[in-house]
């Protein structure tokens, strides 16, 4: 089995401004019972984390910036990682992300050891 890593994005804008505390409660749990699906199956090789919607950025030179940045649409809001036999695979069991639901996406990427 291969690693791989699924990166969450949204429109962290759209997503605040349409998120009551109560459907925030029912969007949590689709996303631990997609999650405990795929951990059932002894495939989450590591659950992850929410990121904040805070952050900077580290350029050249030692100079720090605020991020990210407003002017971007989609936010990484976390990730996880999954053992899948290939890409296809991994792709199955990202099809049930509730963040598709919200007109987020997966980006699916291998982990390559070093």
């Amino acid at each position: 089995m291969k690693e791989f890593l699924f990166v969450f994005r949204n429109d962290y804008k759209a997503m605040a401004a349409n998120t009551s505390p109560e459907a925030m409660q029912g969007m949590m749990k689709k996303w631990m019972d997609w999650m405990g699906g795929i951990a059932a199956q002894n495939k989450l090789a590591n659950p992850g984390n929410r990121l904040g919607s805070e952050g900077k950025v580290l350029r050249p030179n030692g100079v720090v910036t605020d991020g990210p940045y407003s002017e971007i649409k989609e936010l990484i809001g976390g990730y996880i990682i999954v053992k899948a036999a290939s890409f296809e695979e991994a792709a199955e069991l990202a099809k049930g992300c509730p963040i598709l639901e919200v007109e987020g996406n997966v980006e699916i990427r291998d982990i390559v050891p070093m």
